[in-house]
C-alpha cells in the first residue's frame, strides 16, 4: 500500500475531537483508527508496539546500524477538528489539475476555486486529492500519519539504508489541545522528534504561538424593563462593551507572521447573564504577557464601572513557544532542512501561527520541530493535498533518518 491509498483509507475514519466528552481520547473513532494502525505496524514488522487506553500508539523501527547513532522519533495526530465534520469523508482525486475551478458538490454548488484560493496555482498539472464538499479532507493529520508509516515501510524495506533507532507515535486529541496531556516522554524514549503536522511542501517550523484560554463570566441583574430604571445590569451590554475594550485591529483577521492577536471565541447570554471567550497568541513572551495585562485590565475596569455586577476572569495558558526549547538543539532543524534541499525542496522556515503536540513535548523534555504534511485548507471543506507533497513529506522523513544516522 503507497501512501496515497494509505491516506484515502484513514481519512475514511470519523475521528473528529469533542471538547465535550472529558474523556481521553475524546471521542471512540480515535481508537478504532488506533487499532487498525496497530494491526498494520505489527504487519510492516516494526516492534515494541503498544496502543495504552488515552489511545497513545508508540511503536519502534529498530536499529540496522552498529553505529552509535542517537534515537529520534515522529509524531502525528489521529483526530480531526471539530470545526466541521470529518464523518462520511468522500475523498477524490483530481488528475492533472487544470489550474481551473475544481467543482467539489455540483448539488450544492460547492467550488474549490483559484479565485478564492490562489495558491491552489502553484499546483497545476499535479493529482490533488479534494473533498466532496460537505465535510473537512482530514489531512490534518492522516497525512502525517499515512506519511510516517509509509516511510517506517521503506526503510524496513531497504536495509542499504542506514539508520538508528527510530520510534513513531500517532496522538489523540491534538485539536482540542490535549494531544500531549498523557504522552509518556520517558516511555517514547527518544532524544528529539519530527511532528509531520506542518502545511504545504517546504514548511518547517520550530517557532510557534504562546497560547492562553480566556473565559469572563458575567452576573448582570435582571428587571423588568418597564421598572428597570437605575436597576437593571444588562449581562449583555456588559459582554459587549467588553469586547469593545479590546484592541480591534488586533484580531487574527488584521494580523499576520509574527504579530500575535486577540479572538473572540464566543458569546452567549441573556440578561441575567452571560460568558464570553477569547484565546490570546503571541511568539514574544513580553508581549504574549501583556496581551493578559490588556485583558485582565479591562475586566478590572467593568469591575468598577458595574459594581452591583458580579465579573469573573479566568485565564489557562495552553502551550508556550518551543523556540525557546528547540534552539539550543538547532542541529535538529537543521537535519530536516539539509533533508529537504537534498530531495530539492526549498524549505520554508517559519513561525507557526499556531501549535502543534511538538510546542507542549518541547517544553516536557522532547525537542519536537514541526515539519509539512502537505494539506492546504485544513479544517474545512476546501482542504486539500497534492499528491507529490504527500510522496515527498515520505521522502523527507526517510532522508532525516538517513541524515542522522551519518552525523
Amino acid at each position: 500500500m503507497n501512501v496515497v491509498d494509505r491516506f484515502i483509507k484513514y481519512v475514511k475514519f470519523d475521528t473528529e475531537s469533542n471538547t465535550e466528552t472529558l474523556t481521553t481520547p475524546s471521542t471512540p473513532g480515535q481508537l478504532v483508527l488506533a487499532e487498525e494502525l496497530k494491526k498494520e505496524l505489527i504487519e510492516i514488522g516494526l516492534e515494541d508496539i503498544s496502543l495504552d487506553g488515552n489511545g497513545y500508539l508508540m511503536a519502534t523501527l529498530p536499529a540496522n546500524s552498529d553505529k552509535k547513532i542517537p534515537t529520534i522519533g515522529f509524531v502525528a495526530h489521529m483526530d480531526t477538528s471539530p470545526d466541521l465534520t470529518g464523518k462520511n469523508v468522500n475523498p477524490r482525486i483530481v488528475k492533472s489539475y487544470d489550474g481551473k475551478d475544481i467543482i467539489l458538490n455540483k448539488d450544492l454548488n460547492i467550488v474549490l476555486s483559484p479565485n478564492d484560493f490562489p495558491e491552489l496555482l502553484k499546483f497545476t498539472d499535479q493529482d490533488i486529492i479534494v473533498t466532496d464538499g460537505t465535510t473537512l479532507l482530514g489531512a490534518d493529520d492522516k497525512a502525517g500519519i499515512a506519511e510516517i508509516i509509509t516511510a517506517m515501510k521503506y526503510l524496513k524495506d531497504h536495509p542499504e539504508i542506514k539508520h538508528g533507532k527510530i520510534r513513531i507515535c500517532f496522538t489523540p486529541d491534538e485539536e482540542i489541545g490535549a494531544g500531549a496531556d498523557d504522552f509518556d516522554v520517558e516511555k517514547f524514549g527518544a532524544e528529539w522528534a519530527y511532528t509531520m503536522d506542518g502545511g504545504e511542501l517546504g514548511e518547517l517550523e520550530y517557532e510557534n504561538f504562546n497560547a492562553t484560554g480566556v473565559k469572563i463570566n458575567i452576573q448582570g441583574r435582571s428587571v423588568h424593563p418597564g421598572s428597570a430604571k437605575n436597576k437593571m445590569v444588562n449581562a449583555l451590554i456588559v459582554a459587549n462593551k467588553l469586547v469593545s475594550l479590546i484592541p480591534a485591529n488586533e484580531r487574527p483577521e488584521h494580523t499576520s507572521h509574527y504579530e500575535g492577536f486577540f479572538h473572540l471565541m464566543g458569546m452567549s447570554g441573556s440578561v441575567d447573564s452571560a460568558s464570553v471567550s477569547f484565546i490570546i497568541r503571541d511568539h514574544d513572551k513580553a508581549l504574549f504577557e501583556n496581551r493578559k495585562k490588556i485583558m485582565t485590565d479591562a475586566v478590572e475596569y467593568l469591575q468598577k464601572l458595574y459594581p452591583s455586577s458580579t465579573i469573573s476572569l479566568e485565564i489557562k495558558d495552553q502551550y508556550y513557544n518551543m523556540r525557546e526549547k528547540v534552539e539550543p538543539v538547532i542541529q535538529i532543524v537543521n537535519y530536516a532542512f539539509n533533508a529537504m534541499q537534498e530531495l530539492g525542496i526549498t524549505p520554508l522556515v517559519k513561525p507557526i501561527r499556531g501549535g502543534t503536540d511538538g510546542a507542549r513535548l518541547s517544553f516536557m523534555g522532547l525537542p519536537c520541530p514541526n515539519i509539512f504534511a502537505g494539506g492546504l485548507n485544513f479544517h474545512g471543506r476546501y482542504e486539500y493535498i497534492p499528491i507529490p507533497s504527500l510522496e515527498k513529506a515520505v521522502q523527507v522523513i526517510v532522508k532525516i533518518a538517513e541524515l542522522v544516522a551519518k552525523g
